[in-house]
């Protein structure tokens, strides 16, 4: 069974054997990491071709008899200020991947952490008030090397300001929003028990509030779109 170190109580947890102790499957993790990084990309560049460049109408000199090169327009590609040739245009860079294939990489990214001893868990219940030093000292017992990425849930504010200040913390992300490419990236986790429930519960295909109650308690509200 998976298991990973609980920093706050020096003691081994066990994991999910489905989320955390899946085999790696390359090719998927390899996918959903170029469609995430993918998607995080503007696609705003935009180049202009000779016929959208300002001026160039007039032909700078008469076609023959000036012992130079023939030129129709100070435009051309091969001119200083033309236009350019295949430039990037704006696009979206975003493709598809399959519900089931993400899952698939989701569980193999978590699951190469909990097998390497990189993945560990700490309470954030208890903190009360944010403390960088309380952070940083939590990180030095657990005497990792390299970056650190924190995963902590919407509730853990405090836990959240104590730790993004931190040099040896590469960053301090929801849970919700982790993906693939966080996890692949990321040297070493360190969680909070919450974080690692709901990650327990994306890599299982679950949702962490019911279809019909929004995350705040309230009946969620459907739209004609959805409906």
């Amino acid at each position: 069974m998976p298991s990973a170190r609980n920093l706050t109580t020096s003691a081994d947890v066990t994991l999910d054997e489905v989320a955390f102790g899946a085999s790696f499957h390359g090719p998927l993790v390899h996918e959903s990491v170029r469609a995430e990084l993918n998607a995080r990309r503007q696609g705003t560049h935009s180049t202009k071709t000779r016929g959208q460049v300002r001026g160039g109408g007039a032909k700078p000199w008469r076609q023959k008899g000036t012992g130079r090169a023939r030129a129709g327009s100070s435009r051309s590609p091969i001119w200083t200020g033309g236009g350019t040739v295949f430039g990037p245009q704006p696009r979206n860079y975003t493709f598809k991947v399959n519900r089931k294939e993400k899952r698939v990489a989701f569980r193999s990214a978590l699951s190469v952490h909990a097998d390497r001893g990189t993945l560990a868990i700490f309470e954030a219940d208890g903190w009360l008030a944010p403390s960088t030093k309380a952070a940083a000292k939590l990180v030095g017992d657990w005497g990792v090397k390299g970056s650190v990425l924190v995963i902590l849930t919407d509730a853990d504010v405090n836990a959240a300001l104590s730790f993004r200040n931190l040099k040896q913390v590469r960053g301090v992300i929801p849970a919700e929003g982790t993906g693939v490419a966080d996890l692949i990236g990321a040297a070493n986790v360190l969680a909070s028990q919450a974080a690692v429930d709901e990650l327990t519960a994306r890599a299982n295909g679950q949702r962490s509030a019911s279809p019909t109650q929004g995350t705040s308690g309230e009946p969620a509200t459907t739209t004609p779109e959805e409906a």
